[in-house]
């Protein structure tokens, strides 16, 4: 196993004048704070809207529950993808404050249209019998036009402001500096704190205020934050520190595959030490996927005076740019394994309410929200993450010798077996809803929903935190933002996968499965199917992580001269996650 690490990047901190920072004066946790207020409210409006759009998409616009799952799952993923986008503009060119600020304007004003669109009379059809649902009168495309601008503007912001927030808040501390360093420990926790309370706030208040007071209040209120947060994060200009983007990674990524392309036929150097760059790499050389080292071969196999090339990045690369896109490769097949997760996770947000509709919801006299069964969730994934850090990780330590306790790969495993569970609770508790309304004529409380939840939420607390380690750890330092922007790419395709299977299943089943009237139809075999498909994707998973080489904290390499020397990784990220 060859060990690798990334290069420990100090590139100069600047402030919004553009002057080498004062770290007396920026930074640290007044300018995290601002920075975290971001987050919660991104959280608190696209929380607020996603738990909770089926319901209104069924309930006043009239669409069937397949249709309605699909536009909320097609804008969940998109959302999630654009977070790729967000990651490479901050990179490539606004650097991460400039990409936060415009993509919460964005939001901001999303939710706004949001807002106009869901209180405007003519935006909606006109109100029908539920009991005849058949005779209902679907939303046009018209009245869908303004619903589906409003949805991809907040998709458009949210994007951006996920892929680019923790990286803007982790460079308000240096990591050189020992008590900095400390700090920032704890930057991952109150973040995450952060989304769970935004979370919570978003399904239970938010929730309530849009089934009982009116859609517009409860996205009024969205956009309101949203419009406070932009305000806020702006306000702090001055108390920030702030890195350049070093350029794209994707042009990077492009420029290697090109010219091991272009090179092909030019064969392997006698030693690997003449490849370009190779003494003064930060990223030791390793012999997988070596057909791209002939990236770093110049046509007459003779090491490169780096003076002579710097400017001409398209003749050949260096030993660090190819070996970053081999990290880059390395990550495929764990991401292609983890996508189905968040394809369970989905179903929280659209059949998982939709079966809360059909159930009896009170507590005395009290209705609870259909939306509102989410906040089991979030409960879940709360108590979980306490239980982890508290309980299973210290114990784990034990054992392993190891400060993680368990890898990040682990984490993710555990979080598929208890999506797997998931779906087999789900699957009986719905077949057991139909047959008792059905037979009995009874409606089953809506309580029976929390264990579909409950697991989905302890397989969140395990996936999210190892994936999200997982892409930042054993990505390249220098794809910061658009690690995280390829992490949220997993949640993206899951929500297109199960727009996708809802598709499928809708034209195999001849729409017999999936029913807008749940008594109708047969729910719980699209839940079987669904635990079925995570159980396959398990097996191949557990064969990924079983050959994946982790980057370790340090290496033996060799400086300029050929002389051993021990190169230590400082970047601890997944330190900062894991430790309580």
């Amino acid at each position: 196993m060859v060990s690798t690490t990334v290069d420990d990047n100090n590139d100069d901190v600047l402030d919004y004048r553009g002057n080498l920072a004062d770290k007396t004066r920026t930074g640290g946790w007044l300018a995290a704070g601002l920075i975290l207020g971001s987050e919660l409210s991104e959280r608190i409006c696209v929380m607020g809207i996603s738990m909770n759009l089926v319901t209104y998409l069924v309930g006043n616009l009239h669409l069937s529950s397949a249709k309605s799952a699909t536009v909320v799952t097609n804008f969940m993923g998109t959302l999630n993808l654009l977070g790729l986008l967000g990651g490479f503009v901050a990179d490539a060119k606004f650097g991460r404050y400039l990409t936060v600020a415009i993509s919460s304007s964005i939001t901001a004003l999303g939710a706004i249209l949001l807002t106009l669109a869901t209180t405007i009379p003519s935006m909606s059809p006109p109100r029908c019998d539920t009991s005849r649902r058949e005779l209902c009168v679907e939303a046009n495309g018209s009245q869908l036009a303004m619903l589906y601008a409003a949805l991809y503007t907040i998709a458009l912001g949210g994007g951006g402001i996920k892929s680019n927030v923790s990286g803007f808040g982790t460079d308000q501390f240096d990591s050189k500096d020992p008590k900095e360093e400390k700090a920032m420990i704890y930057f991952f926790n109150r973040f995450y704190f952060c989304i769970s309370i935004g979370s919570l706030f978003a399904v239970t208040v938010l929730v309530y205020i849009q089934d009982n007071v009116g859609r517009g209040w409860g996205y009024g209120i969205s956009a309101a934050t949203m419009v406070v947060a932009v305000v806020v994060l702006l306000s702090g200009a001055r108390f920030y520190r702030y890195k350049k983007p070093q350029g794209s990674p994707l042009t990077v990524i492009w420029r290697v595959i090109f010219l091991a392309w272009k090179n092909r036929r030019i064969s392997y150097p006698s030693d690997p030490s003449f490849l370009n760059e190779y003494y003064n790499a930060k990223v030791p050389h390793t012999n997988k996927f070596r057909c791209l080292d002939k990236a770093a071969i110049f046509e007459d196999n003779t090491t490169v005076d780096t003076e002579n090339i710097r400017n001409k990045p398209w003749i050949v690369s260096t030993v660090t740019q190819v070996e970053e896109v081999k990290m880059v490769l390395k990550l495929f097949p764990i991401w292609s394994t983890c996508i189905l997760f968040w394809t369970i996770y989905s179903q929280m947000n659209t059949f998982s309410v939709v079966q809360a509709t059909f159930m009896n919801r009170n507590i005395g006299s009290f209705v609870v929200p259909a939306g509102s069964f989410s906040v089991f969730l979030f409960i879940s994934i709360l108590s979980f993450t306490s239980l982890n850090e508290r309980v299973l990780v210290p114990f784990a330590r034990k054992f392993t010798h190891n400060i993680q306790g368990i890898t990040s790969l682990q984490r993710v495993g555990i979080g598929l077996i208890f999506s797997i569970v998931s779906m087999i609770a789900a699957a009986l508790i719905e077949k057991h809803r139909r047959e008792t309304e059905l037979k009995r004529g009874i409606k089953i409380s809506a309580f029976w929903l929390v264990p579909q939840f409950f697991l989905v939420g302890a397989g969140e607390a395990f996936a999210y935190v190892g994936q999200l380690e997982f892409f930042i750890r054993e990505a390249p330092e220098r794809m910061k933002s658009m690690s995280t922007g390829f992490f949220m790419t997993t949640l993206s395709m899951g929500f297109f996968v199960s727009s996708l299977l809802v598709s499928l299943v809708d034209k195999v089943t001849n729409m017999r499965w999936l029913r807008s009237d749940l008594n109708k139809g047969t729910l719980d075999k699209f839940y079987w199917m669904l635990a079925v498909l995570v159980a396959m994707n398990f097996i191949v998973f557990v064969v990924f992580a079983m050959r994946h080489e982790y980057k370790v904290q340090s290496y033996v390499g060799r400086d300029v001269v050929g002389k051993e020397v021990e190169l230590k990784n400082k970047e601890k990220i997944g330190e900062e996650i894991l430790e309580p």
